[in-house]
């Protein structure tokens, strides 16, 4: 077993959970980037005068609240209602908060500021997609939980 193996308990190298993480991973991206980046669209479309902190703060609000709204309609096709919100609201939130905050420090440190151009949204969506991959794969592997 490698020191990795050893630390965390779990090997490193299953591709089906690698895949699992990842289709997984791309559903909270999805959910988060529609909420994140359609604040910072709005702030931007209609300078609307907010500190970037502020503006930041609630684009993270909004996409945790839209990658929640969008597991719910998923799961409610599978389970009722009320039992689909509760199994989104019981996601990951360590996954989904990280993948926010990675995708808006990288737009601040590359735009220097709440601002959306066409090469920088594609480094924000892979930055807020690799940041929580190891973990929702951890969550798998080691706990066979799923952030999605």
């Amino acid at each position: 077993m490698t020191a990795l193996a050893q630390t965390f308990g779990i090997s490193w190298r299953c591709r089906h959970t690698w895949w699992r993480a990842s289709y997984n991973t791309l559903w909270c991206l999805l959910g988060c980037a529609i909420g994140d980046l359609g604040t910072i669209l709005f702030f931007q479309m209609t300078g609307i005068p907010w500190p970037v902190w502020a503006i930041m703060s609630l684009a993270i609000m909004n996409g945790l609240l839209t990658s929640i709204a969008l597991e719910t309609v998923i799961l409610a096709r599978q389970m009722p209602l009320p039992l689909a919100l509760k199994t989104a609201l019981g996601m990951s939130l360590i996954s989904m908060i990280g993948m926010e905050l990675a995708m808006n420090v990288t737009d601040v440190a590359l735009t220097g500021g709440a601002v959306l151009t066409w090469w920088v949204v594609p480094v924000m969506l892979a930055a807020g997609f690799i940041t929580p991959l190891p973990y929702n794969y951890w969550r798998l592997k080691a706990l066979g939980k799923a952030c999605h």
